[in-house]
C-alpha cells in the first residue's frame, strides 16, 4: 500500500500542476527535499501568474520515529507508545489562492499513514479531504462543488458523505471568530473501516475529481470584474485563513513537531493578507450575506 499510495500523489500533483500550467501561464517552481529523520518531498508553487496570487501542490514521504508531542498533534484519536511511535506517512496538500476576489480559494489534502508496520488493527489509516473557501458567495459554486464530492463518496461504501460533511464543517471551524473557514466540503481521518485497497480507491477517486470539483467554477470567477473594495474584503477573509492554519490546523502542527520543510508546511499561506482594526461589513451587503453563512453552516444539497 505504502507504494500504491506514493505513486497515486505524485501521479496527482502532476496532472494539477499540469491544468494550472496551462491556466495560469505560468510554471512553478519545484524544490525536491530531504528529511534528515527519514524521507522528504517534492513541492511546486506558482506565484502571481495571470490567474493564482499563490498556488502550491506539494507530496511528501516521510518516515522516522514520533516524538511524543507529535503524536498527541497528529489526531485520529490514537495513542501511541512504544514502537509504534515509528510511522510512515505520504500524502499530496495543495492550496490555490487566486487574484480574483470572485475566484474562491480551494484547498485539498489526501494522506496515509502507517505506525509500525501497519499489520495490526489501528495500525493505519486514510485521511483527506477537499474543502472551498469564497470571499464572495456563488451559491451554485457551493453547490457544484459538494455534489462532485457527494458523487465520489457515493461509489464507495467506506464513505458517507453527510458525515464528512458535517465533520469538514466542525474541523474548519474559526473558534475565535465564531466562524468558518469557507463553504465546507468533506474532511476525514482514520478512515479504515474497510480493507486498505477499498479505503485506497475511495480516496483515490476523490483526487482524482479535484479538477472536476474546482476548475469549472474557477472557469466562471476568474475574469469577473471587481472593486478596491472588493480586493481588501478578499485579503481580510485571506488573513482569517492564517488564523485558522496557523492556530488550529493539525496538519500544520504536525509538520512543525516532525521537522518538516517550512516552506513546505507554510506554502498554504496566502502571498497577501489584512487584518483591519475592529472591521466591521455593511448590513446587507454581500459581504454580510457570506458571514451569515460561514457562521451558521449550509446542507448546500438540501439532502
Amino acid at each position: 500500500m505504502r507504494e500504491k499510495m506514493v505513486e497515486m500523489v505524485h501521479a496527482l500533483q502532476d496532472t494539477i500542476c499540469k491544468a494550472i500550467k496551462t491556466i495560469d501561464n505560468s510554471d512553478y517552481r519545484e524544490d525536491e527535499w530531504t528529511r534528515e529523520e527519514g524521507g522528504g518531498g517534492r513541492s511546486r508553487v506558482f506565484s502571481e501568474g495571470d490567474v493564482f496570487e499563490k498556488a502550491g501542490v506539494n507530496v511528501s514521504v516521510v518516515y522516522g520515529t514520533l516524538s511524543p508531542e507529535a503524536a498527541e498533534k497528529m489526531g485520529g484519536g490514537h495513542q501511541l507508545e512504544g514502537t509504534d511511535l515509528d510511522f510512515f506517512a505520504t500524502g499530496i496538500s495543495l492550496v490555490l489562492h487566486p487574484k480574483n476576489p470572485m475566484a474562491p480559494t480551494v484547498h485539498a489534502n489526501y494522506r496515509y499513514f502507517e505506525r509500525g508496520a501497519g499489520e495490526v488493527e489501528g495500525s493505519w489509516w486514510f485521511g483527506g479531504g477537499a474543502d472551498l473557501t469564497p470571499s464572495y458567495l456563488f451559491e451554485e459554486d457551493a453547490i457544484h462543488f459538494h455534489r462532485v464530492h457527494k458523487e465520489a463518496c457515493d461509489r464507495h461504501e467506506v464513505a458517507d458523505y453527510s458525515r464528512f460533511k458535517e465533520w469538514c464543517d466542525s474541523y474548519f471551524h474559526i473558534p475565535h471568530r465564531n466562524e468558518g473557514r469557507g463553504v465546507g466540503g468533506i474532511f476525514f481521518d482514520d478512515i479504515r473501516a474497510a480493507s486498505k485497497q477499498e479505503c485506497f480507491e475511495f480516496v483515490q477517486d476523490c483526487g482524482n475529481q479535484f479538477l472536476d470539483a474546482y476548475l469549472p467554477i474557477l472557469e466562471r470567477r476568474k475574469s469577473m470584474p471587481f472593486t478596491p473594495n472588493q480586493k481588501a474584503w478578499q485579503q481580510i477573509r485571506r488573513g482569517r485563513y492564517v488564523e485558522f492554519n496557523l492556530v488550529y490546523d493539525r496538519g500544520t502542527k504536525f509538520g512543525l513537531t516532525t521537522n518538516g520543510r517550512i516552506e513546505s508546511i507554510l506554502m498554504s499561506l496566502p502571498l497577501t493578507a489584512r487584518w483591519e482594526y475592529c472591521h466591521e461589513v455593511e448590513i446587507g451587503t454581500e459581504e454580510e450575506r457570506l458571514l451569515k453563512i460561514l457562521r451558521e453552516p449550509v446542507n448546500w444539497l438540501g439532502a
